[in-house]
């Protein structure tokens, strides 16, 4: 409701644009299926094989990866605290199963030409209305399906109509706030800095990346290094990495 309201009270303001001959309905766009060439990853421009150009492919290969899954966990984690799906140790219930679908709708979405299928941070507005099972999953793939067909409605709504929802995305994550013990500064300041990177960096991935960092140093100048897992190491030292490499670019 709050989409469709705002949408149309831009149309006044210019914020919301009807085209000259609007039509609500229209055939979906030709899929691209497989359409891919992989012959970049491997020759330079001058079609030969290039160690460098298969660096710089790597890199970006778990850029992506490190992206994708660290936005993905970020939702799940979102999305079970609003759901009250986790386990007695805080884990989320059935993650494995949600990190495959995850990762096969990754895929899938790759070989049809569309943008990267994943988990979206939305989900817990659904979650709230009452959503437990992939049932409701279903049933908003169907509707999607269905917008094929009205793309030229939709594509009236502008970005800023999105808000309203966000809005209340954001109000059931913060929710999940008082349970953090902001009475140890080891555990308040690397989420503080978590919560105020994603906003400012518009990335959740962003956000864990620097919120990790910042737990690994909070934890060593606080003499409490061995709270930190083996896991959290890896990544911090990964992350330190990619910053390094991206500065010197």
């Amino acid at each position: 409701m709050g989409i469709i309201i705002t949408t149309i009270i831009g149309i006044p303001f210019g914020v919301t644009s009807i085209p000259d001959n609007f039509r609500p309905f229209s055939a979906p766009s030709a899929p691209h299926f497989f359409a891919f060439d992989f012959k970049g990853i491997v020759t330079g421009p001058a079609g030969k094989f290039s160690l460098a150009v298969l660096g710089q492919f790597f890199v970006i290969f778990f850029t992506f990866l490190f992206t994708d899954l660290f936005d993905t966990i970020g939702t799940l984690l979102g999305v079970a605290e609003q759901g009250n799906l986790k386990d007695s140790k805080g884990g989320v219930l059935n993650a494995k199963g949600a990190l495959m679908a995850d990762a096969v709708g990754t895929v899938a979405g790759a070989c049809l030409g569309t943008s990267t299928v994943t988990s979206f941070v939305e989900s817990s507005s659904g979650v709230a209305a009452g959503a437990r099972t992939g049932l409701a999953s279903v049933c908003t793939a169907i509707l999607f399906l269905l917008s094929l067909f009205l793309s030229p409605l939709f594509f009236l709504i502008p970005s800023a109509a999105t808000a309203p929802a966000l809005i209340f995305v954001g109000y059931l994550m913060m929710k999940s706030v008082t349970a953090i013990n902001f009475d140890d500064p080891t555990e308040g300041i690397p989420a503080f800095i978590t919560i105020m990177t994603m906003p400012f960096s518009y990335s959740i991935s962003k956000g864990i990346m620097w919120g990790i960092i910042s737990y690994v140093v909070a934890k060593c100048a606080g003499r409490k290094s061995k709270d930190i897992p083996l896991v959290t190491w890896i990544l911090c030292v990964i992350f330190l990495a990619d910053i390094i490499f991206e500065a010197l670019k």
